[in-house]
């Protein structure tokens, strides 16, 4: 019974799941296009579009492990 109560109050790790598994399609979709195109992103707009999105979903991913802590 004990062991119940405290599995209920352990949250949930869910949303670190999707943040990190968004993060990790990113990186295999960003390697598949770079390798395929030689001119992938096609800028300097392009390339600061690519790190800041990197960014974006990084930092998500990484919070979202903070906050299950």
């Amino acid at each position: 019974m004990l062991q119940t109560l405290l599995a209920a109050s352990e949250p949930s790790k869910i949303p670190w799941y999707i943040g990190g598994g968004v993060f990790v399609l990113w990186a295999v979709v960003l390697a598949f296009v770079g390798l395929r195109k030689p001119t992938f992103p096609g800028g300097v707009r392009g390339q600061r579009g690519v790190i800041g999105l990197s960014f974006v979903l990084a930092v998500v991913a990484m919070g979202t492990a903070v906050y299950i802590k």
